[in-house]
Parts: C-alpha cells; sequence; structure tokens
C-alpha cells in the first residue's frame, strides 16, 4: 500500500470516530437524559481518545514522513501535482496540531468540556455564574495549557485563533475591527437618533411556538436543506454539527414572544448546513473533503441569514405564507412595515439576537476579553463586571444578570477560545462573496421574491462548498473577487440599506 493510501485509510477510520463523537455531541444538547451528564463526559472523551490515537499514529506517522519533512512542512516527494501538494500539506498541517498535544491532555480536555457545557446550561438557566465559575477557571487554564503546546512564535491567544481561521491573528484581526468599528459606530449613532422611524413591536407579540417551528421548517426547505440528509432540533443555543454529508444536524431556538429569533437563527443554521452537505463526498476522511475556515463556515450562516432572510426580495416571497400562520397578529401590518421592523436596529443584550448593524459590536467585546483571558491572565472571578462594562462601551447597553451577559454564550464552556472573531470575518467573506454572485446571475433579486434560491445554492456549491479546504480562506476569497478581505464592502453595504430603511440623507 503507497503512502498516501496508507495516510487516508487512518484519516478514514478517524472521521468515522468523529462522525460518533459529533452524534454523541448532538445527543447531549438535545435529547439526552439530565442523569446521563457523567457517563455521557467519559464516553466523549474515549472516542476523541481513539481518534487522537489515530490521528498521530504509527501507520499514518511513517506513512507521512515518507512524503513531508514533519519539522519543516518541506516536501519530499517532489512528482505530486498540485492537488496531492495541497492534501499532504493540509495533512501534514492537522497531524502537527494533534502530535503536539499529549493523549492525556486530549482526553482530559474532551472529558472537562462535556462537563463544563453541562455545567453552563444550567447555570445559564439559574443565573448562577458562581456555579460555572470553577468549570470555566479549569477550561481557560486548559486552553492557555493548549496554546503552550500549539504555539509557533506568536501570542497564546494566536495559537487558538489559528484552529478556527487558520493564518489568521489576532493583530489582522484588530486591524479589520478598526476599520469596521470607525464607519459602524457613526452609523448606529444615526440610527439610534431617527429609531422612532422603525417599530418593532410586532415582533414580540404573542406568537404559538408549534406554528414558528413548521414556519422555520418551510423556509429550511425553501433555500435548499436536504431533510433526507439532515434535520432540525431544538436546543439551549442553536448550533449545527455533521457525522457525514448525508447526516447533517441542527438546531433552533424558539420563543414565544420573539418572533425574530427563531426565524433568523434557522436560517442561520440552515447556512451552516448547506455547507456540510455540499462538501465533496469523494474526499470524506480528508481535509479536501471539509470546510475551509470557520470564518468561510460562518460567511455561508450569516449570508443565508442577513443578506438572504434580511432582504426585501425575500419578504416578498416569505410574508404572505407568514400572514398565512399568524393572520390575528399580521392582519394590519404589510410587507413593508413588517421588512422594517425584522431589520430595525437596536442595541440589545444577547448577540445571536442582535440586528447586523450592532452585531460586530458583540464579536469586538467579546474578541477583546478572550485575549485579556489568554494573553493577560485576567481572572475569571471578574468576568461578570467586565462584561458588563464592555457591553456598555461597545453596544451601549448593561446587562441587569448574568444569563443575559456574561453566561448568554456557550462557546467557552467547551473551550471554542478564538471562535468569536470569525463572526465578523463571516459578515466580511459574505458580502465580498454574495456581490461577486450578483454580478455573475442575473436578477437574483426577483429569484428570491418567487422563493427560487437554487441559483444562489448552486453558485455557492461550485464555487464554495465542493472546494472543500482545497484553498486557504483568503485564496479562495482572491480567486473567487479578485478582492482581499476588507471592512468596506460590508460598510457599504449596511449604509445603502440602512440609510434607506431609516431615511437617512
Amino acid at each position: 500500500m503507497s503512502a498516501i493510501n496508507t495516510i487516508l485509510k487512518e484519516l478514514l477510520e478517524a472521521s468515522h470516530l468523529q462522525g460518533v463523537e459529533a452524534l454523541l455531541g448532538w445527543d447531549q444538547e438535545t435529547y439526552m437524559p439530565e442523569g446521563a451528564g457523567a457517563a455521557r463526559s467519559e464516553q466523549i472523551s474515549y472516542i476523541t481518545g481513539l481518534m487522537h490515537a489515530k490521528l498521530v499514529g504509527e501507520p499514518l506517522t511513517t506513512a507521512l514522513e515518507e512524503l513531508i519533512n514533519l519539522d519543516t512542512g518541506e516536501l519530499r516527494i517532489m512528482t505530486l501535482n498540485d492537488r496531492e501538494t495541497r492534501q499532504v500539506k493540509e495533512i501534514w498541517r492537522d497531524y502537527r496540531q494533534e502530535a503536539a498535544l499529549p493523549a492525556k491532555f486530549v482526553t482530559d480536555l474532551a472529558k472537562h468540556a462535556s462537563v463544563s457545557q453541562q455545567a453552563w446550561v444550567r447555570a445559564r438557566k439559574d443565573n448562577d455564574f458562581k456555579f460555572f465559575e470553577p468549570f470555566l477557571e479549569k477550561m481557560v487554564q486548559m486552553q492557555k495549557e493548549k496554546a503552550g503546546y500549539l504555539a509557533k512564535g506568536e501570542t497564546a491567544y494566536d495559537a487558538l485563533l489559528d484552529q478556527f481561521e487558520p493564518e489568521m491573528t489576532s493583530a489582522k484581526v484588530a486591524q479589520l475591527f478598526k476599520e469596521l468599528r470607525t464607519r459602524l459606530v457613526p452609523l448606529v449613532q444615526e440610527v439610534q437618533d431617527v429609531k422612532h422611524r422603525v417599530n418593532g413591536s410586532i415582533l414580540t407579540k404573542n406568537y404559538d411556538i408549534d406554528k414558528q417551528w413548521d414556519f422555520g421548517m418551510s423556509l429550511l426547505k425553501s433555500i435548499g436543506f436536504d431533510l433526507k440528509k439532515g434535520r432540525q432540533d431544538r436546543s439551549a443555543h442553536p448550533f449545527t454539527t455533521s457525522t457525514h454529508p448525508s447526516d447533517v444536524r441542527t438546531t433552533t431556538r424558539l420563543r414565544e414572544n420573539d418572533l425574530k429569533s427563531a426565524l433568523l437563527s434557522t436560517l442561520h443554521e440552515g447556512g451552516h448546513a448547506l455547507y456540510e452537505q455540499g462538501l465533496p463526498i469523494e474526499e470524506y476522511g480528508n481535509p479536501l473533503g471539509q470546510s475551509i475556515s470557520l470564518g468561510i463556515h460562518e460567511s455561508q450562516s450569516r449570508m443565508w441569514e442577513n443578506l438572504v432572510g434580511l432582504s426585501p426580495s425575500f419578504w416578498r416571497f416569505a410574508y404572505p405564507k407568514l400572514q398565512m400562520k399568524f393572520p390575528d397578529q399580521l392582519r394590519n401590518t404589510d410587507q413593508k412595515q413588517f421588512y422594517s421592523a425584522i431589520n430595525r436596529v437596536r442595541p440589545s443584550m444577547i448577540r445571536v439576537e442582535a440586528d447586523e448593524a450592532t452585531y460586530n459590536l458583540h464579536i469586538m467585546l467579546r474578541f477583546e476579553i478572550e485575549k485579556m483571558l489568554i494573553n493577560d491572565d485576567f481572572p475569571v472571578a471578574d468576568l461578570p463586571q467586565l462584561w458588563k462594562d464592555k457591553m456598555e462601551e461597545y453596544v451601549g447597553v448593561r446587562p441587569k444578570n448574568d444569563s443575559e451577559g456574561v453566561l448568554q454564550d456557550v462557546h467557552w464552556s467547551f473551550g471554542a477560545f478564538g471562535y468569536f472573531p470569525t463572526y465578523t470575518l463571516g459578515n466580511l467573506y459574505s458580502v465580498q462573496f454574495f456581490n461577486h454572485y450578483k454580478e455573475q446571475v442575473a436578477g437574483s433579486e426577483e429569484l428570491f421574491a418567487r422563493g427560487d434560491f437554487s441559483a444562489l445554492l448552486k453558485w455557492l456549491r461550485e464555487n464554495i462548498h465542493s472546494k472543500g479546504r482545497g484553498r486557504k480562506a483568503e485564496e479562495l476569497l482572491l480567486e473567487i473577487t479578485g478582492q482581499a478581505l476588507s471592512a468596506e464592502p460590508f460598510m457599504d453595504y449596511l449604509e445603502e440599506k440602512y440609510r434607506l430603511i431609516y431615511g437617512l440623507s
């Protein structure tokens, strides 16, 4: 058996284990009995250990060493074509990261992530940060330890960020955020000065949960989510996971007095799910069958949530159907009023429910806090106060309690430090991709107004989904659009849209 075949065999077996781990995690957040938590954390830890052993085991290590210098990344075989070269380089990158982590640390981290996530669910429900504090304290320490294993000369936080957005650094993120904030803050202020022009109260009437669910499912079908290869359920925090392109699970969160939350979280997770279903099945088990980065992944979710789901053409299609579902609540509201309401800009406490304009301010404060925790040893015990102060500084509101403050996001509970910046990166990528799509596909707004999203999905499948990890994120952006990543197109989009909605000069 050739070296590459040996490597692909080991990676395929590791992917099977990863699928089992994903399914265990999905069940933990959806249907697992409350009393099964301790056993589930042991199961996840065990599967993670098997996967780690497979990824750094002797068969894979020996075969990979035939193809590439494990220390330097210099190819030993010079006859590889471009595809094979990228494949081997990406396998080596993954191997280097996995091999840097001691086996016991990997299993201990997986176990604690499961336990900590369960603790977060309880703490958020009970508004009890003190209960969650020791779990988070341990997680932060483990993330610092992990960064120490992974570090390649950058800051500790950069080592964690690199897991989610390869080759991105906190310095690059900070510069993009600076460019973004320069135009974003004045826009939000202008809108707040005339906020009376848009009334969002229509969205907070009583909307039957089951009817919201049915409408959300109809939207998933409309945008192309294949329910023969996926499903949607409910969880405390919306998420998407995949065991294989033929088995993709999403969740949403529904509230009787918040129609917008369920609609947009369903579209957001649907965007993630479409990406997972569109990955090349023939490459399953190796990097070329995986998504490029979390920033690119978020570009897909934010595109379907915002650029499609918050567009006037989308609601020309969807609003008559929504009115039929909720005739009493929407009888006296026309399509234009509803479009303005669902696009209302209002500083709010909860990130996942924030409008397009203020959303990135939520990400900026999380980025700052994460760096303080990882690089500067900021005390976990002081997080609730810091969070409230940062929310007031960045967003202009102050949380009344920790459930709507420091406990609102699930990410830190399972160790996803470095993930948050990818949401804003995704926003920036999404607009640059979407602008190029509209240049290439004529009449996109009329297609949306008819409920036809197939042309967009086809374009995404051909240009992004099917590429797997065959490109770096910014390489793909440059290849598709001819542009480097920038805050400017995103801000152009926001200013044009919200000046029209709010009647700004």
